[in-house]
């Protein structure tokens, strides 16, 4: 169970559902799915968040707490990450082998091959010195990216040989929700991002800046769906996604009242920032199947 929290189930399920936006898109534009390299595609790009995750902890600085299991033991710790070293290069290890196999059976094309190869390089650069992103404020960029652009992405490349504008244009909003979402997950952490000196993105905005940083990354989100259409695409197709937009009113009106002084209420914080992206993303997917 440790080894799992480490690795962010919750993550790899927002990766889920954007592999399947980037398929339900695929489906919907006439394309042949192939079977075999959609559930091998899925299993690599998860085995590939998965470890990110894992290295993350492991490489995480020896003075610090490891913060899904703040209460272990120094000696716990250290057997924990290597542990989880091993587990990661593992799981970098068989995504690396699925990736070959469908490269062998010729069913990974150049553009797909080119687009995993960067999620592969982003999501070990999140990871391990000497870049490691999740230190220096860029780390929610590069998860939000990952997450919402690289992941559709590499579902449609795998069943299309070149993108689609709709998919482009599509991922654009979530993007901004993943980024939002990223960063109010930083919030409840950010006495220990104080006290340990992490370089987040709340850190290198400030809690003044960030707070309006959310709030405009959401609104320009939500105006950006009712926009698409001006492009050509149907608003049947994109109005599911502005369900969602009470949730993120709420999120707005919560992370407002933190910085007027209000008593922080941070699991419905974090649920909310996870569920806005994730919904957003499955009502989108649920659409584009069912058309």
């Amino acid at each position: 169970m440790l080894i799992l929290r480490s690795a962010r189930p919750g993550q790899i399920l927002l990766a889920l559902l954007n592999y399947g936006l980037g398929l339900a898109v695929a489906r919907y534009l006439g394309k042949t799915i192939n079977l075999e390299t959609q559930y091998v595609g899925g299993v690599i790009i998860l085995l590939l968040m998965a470890a990110s995750a894992t290295l993350a902890e492991h490489f995480r600085p020896h003075n610090e707490p490891i913060p899904s299991h703040p209460h272990l033991t120094r000696a716990q710790r250290e057997s924990l990450r290597t542990q989880l070293l091993t587990i990661g290069l593992a799981l970098v290890a068989v995504a690396f082998l699925l990736g070959f196999l469908l490269a062998w059976q010729g069913l990974l094309k150049p553009n797909a091959a080119s687009l995993l190869v960067i999620f592969l390089l982003i999501a070990l650069a999140q990871a391990i010195p000497p870049v490691r992103l999740v230190n220096t404020g860029f780390g929610e960029l590069a998860q939000a990216f990952l997450l919402a652009v690289c992941t559709p992405a590499i579902a449609f490349l795998l069943q299309s040989n070149d993108l689609h504008r709709l998919l482009t244009l599509l991922t654009l909003p979530l993007f901004l929700m993943a980024l939002a979402g990223q960063l109010a997950l930083n919030f409840p952490a950010y006495a220990d991002d104080l006290k340990y000196q992490r370089r987040t993105l709340l850190m290198r905005l400030t809690w003044q800046n960030a707070v309006p940083v959310h709030n405009g990354l959401l609104a320009a989100a939500y105006l950006i769906f009712p926009i698409l259409p001006i492009t050509g695409f149907p608003l049947p197709l994109l109005w599911p996604a502005l369900l969602t937009v009470p949730l993120s009113a709420y999120q707005i009106f919560m992370l407002n009242n933190i910085a007027g002084g209000a008593k922080p209420l941070w699991p419905a914080i974090s649920i909310n920032a996870a569920a806005i992206f994730g919904l957003t993303t499955y009502l989108l997917t649920l659409t584009f199947w069912l058309r």
